[in-house]
């Protein structure tokens, strides 16, 4: 399974942020916080705008890395996975629903109503395949 073990694994489950970043030649990586969820295979995937900085660079060059890291007030540790992402036209509409549970309260009216207001809108998924990881735990 990608090379994550169950202590990987534990955090990677957790709702916390992960930070992306995508190559972009020359340029030094953007990392930016996204929503995230590991799949039954140890693949890693969000879900982005079609038109989106990310998206249009993975277009170019698939590179791509996620970093996790336990909140402050927890020991030191971090899991980040790095390897080739594809972009998938389906499925992510579930996956909006799935990391909006997981990251939201939808009991809360706003919550609710942000999250209807995002399922009018497209978006693709973004896969990452993990093909290194590196990991750091006090």
């Amino acid at each position: 399974m990608s090379g994550l073990t169950e202590e990987d694994l534990e955090l990677l489950r957790r709702p916390l942020y992960g930070f992306l970043s995508t190559a972009d030649g020359p340029l030094p990586p953007q990392p930016r916080p996204v929503w995230f969820e590991v799949t039954e295979s140890g693949d890693v995937q969000l879900f982005s705008a079609p038109n989106s900085p990310r998206v249009r660079r993975l277009r170019g060059d698939p590179r791509a890395s996620l970093v996790v890291t336990a909140p402050v007030g927890e020991w030191e540790r971090w899991v980040a996975v790095a390897g080739s992402a594809t972009v998938a036209e389906d499925g992510a509409d579930a996956v909006l629903m799935r990391l909006a549970a997981r990251y939201w309260n939808l009991d809360d009216p706003r919550r609710a109503s942000d999250l209807a207001e995002m399922s009018t809108q497209r978006w693709v998924r973004i896969v990452i395949h993990p093909e290194t990881v590196h990991r750091y735990a006090m």
